[in-house]
């Protein structure tokens, strides 16, 4: 139907066939692309506000339901969940407002001021492929050790798109992924992460942990393997192609701009999924079969981003998986830090075997901030104590000797404040 000036007041039916069309690819279920509403307003109305937001959930809700029920399935058409207009809104007021610019200097304020017709604009440019990534800009945050992490800051329309990107894939991937994964992912965080290593030690039969460090894990990405990765479910080109832009774009230090050819800028609102990608096929499948198929004993994996932990009940186990886990990260140009990885006697029974060997007492390890030591409680019972790192707390309280010295003419109450 139409208006008098000849634009409809609906989206246009897509005239291309479904993926369960003759001749698409076997197991794809979404429908073809519409075209967008031509003139779209960004409503002040709170009740059909909640009615869009619902409207987009349960488009990504159909779209986890196939996943979950096909492991095998391609997606073929996805792309028009990102130019989604209203997507783009709901997803703009997730962006932090007080976000670091990038290169084009624009902030969440100066954006939000014209926001329909910017997001229009943006739709627009990534319905007919006219949208580009734009440079890096790079910095530099101190780490609890004193050197300088890298961070790479984006522009807000890329940080948008990204997220946006991200919801999406998000609802295919996490029905992949497994369960002793938590870094990033809805519903699970670092202290799920802790609690899980701590009833491991605590309540199982393990006397083993090997904690594992990935040398440079997001700056040693390969491009080449994480688009392979990638396409295994996604079958729109759109999706791959701009994911390929973002892993592409120049990256802006000092005045000069370098191409990457592998890594992915930490800080992106993608990164975050693609590292979870990257390592669910080069680690979390093979090490889940190890665990079934070629461990004697008890074994418990727990991975936050890049930082893991195995927790072994026989020292066999854990050396045999330690030597195999290097041959296959090494096959996805992964490199485990030669320092950092290390093999440590810790649990229930550690500290009695060491104690009768003649050895001093188990050593510690860290894990997401914290470190873990061998304990008792009052009764005598063994307990994993956690404490923060002493490099995080020296870190913090040289942070904060700085402030005060800094504001040491202010007012009290300020200072308080």
């Amino acid at each position: 139907m139409m208006y008098e000036g000849g634009e409809s007041y609906t989206p246009i039916v897509a005239e291309t066939p479904s993926n369960n069309a003759a001749g698409a690819m076997p197991g794809a279920a979404e429908a073809g692309e519409p075209r967008g509403v031509p003139n779209w307003n960004l409503s002040r109305d709170p009740k059909l506000r909640a009615l869009i937001r619902d409207s987009l959930h349960e488009k990504l809700a159909q779209i986890r339901r196939l996943a979950e029920t096909d492991h095998t399935v391609q997606f073929l058409t996805l792309w028009h969940h990102v130019y989604d207009c209203d997507r783009l809104a709901e997803t703009f007021y997730t962006l932090k407002k007080d976000g670091a610019v990038g290169v084009d200097q624009v902030d969440w304020r100066q954006y939000e001021k014209h926001l329909e017709a910017n997001l229009l604009d943006l739709s627009a440019r990534l319905r007919r492929g006219a949208y580009h990534a734009n440079l890096v800009r790079r910095a530099y945050i101190p780490k609890a050790d004193g050197r300088p992490r890298p961070l790479g800051i984006i522009t807000l329309e890329d940080k948008l798109v990204q997220r946006v990107v991200s919801d999406v894939l998000a609802v295919i991937y996490e029905p992949e992924f497994h369960d002793f994964s938590y870094g990033f992912r809805p519903g699970r965080g670092q202290h799920d992460a802790l609690d899980l290593v701590t009833v491991s030690l605590e309540h199982e039969k393990m006397s083993w942990v090997l904690d594992v460090d990935i040398r440079a894990f997001f700056d040693t990405i390969s491009h080449e393997w994480l688009i392979k990765f990638l396409e295994h479910r996604l079958a729109d080109t759109r999706v791959i192609r701009h994911i390929k832009k973002w892993l592409k774009a120049g990256v802006l230090e000092h005045g000069t701009v370098q191409a990457p050819d592998s890594g992915t800028p930490q800080g992106g609102s993608i990164s975050p999924l693609l590292a979870n990608v990257y390592l669910h096929y080069a680690f979390d499948n093979w090490a889940a079969l190890w665990k079934q198929t070629q461990a004697r004993g008890a074994m418990r994996i727990v991975r936050y981003a890049d930082d893991i932990v195995i927790c072994f009940q026989y020292r066999e186990d854990a050396e045999r998986f330690w030597r195999e886990a290097q041959t296959r990260l090494a096959r996805f140009s992964l490199d485990l830090h030669p320092e950092k990885t290390r093999l440590i006697e810790f649990g229930r029974f550690a500290a009695d075997n060491r104690r009768q060997r003649g050895d001093k007492k188990p050593e510690t390890f860290d894990f997401l901030g914290f470190t873990h030591i061998c304990s008792t409680t009052r009764a005598g019972r063994f307990c994993v104590l956690r404490i923060s790192r002493r490099k995080k707390v020296q870190a913090k309280l040289k942070e904060l000797t700085q402030d005060l010295r800094e504001k040491i003419s202010d007012p009290l109450p300020d200072v308080g404040k």
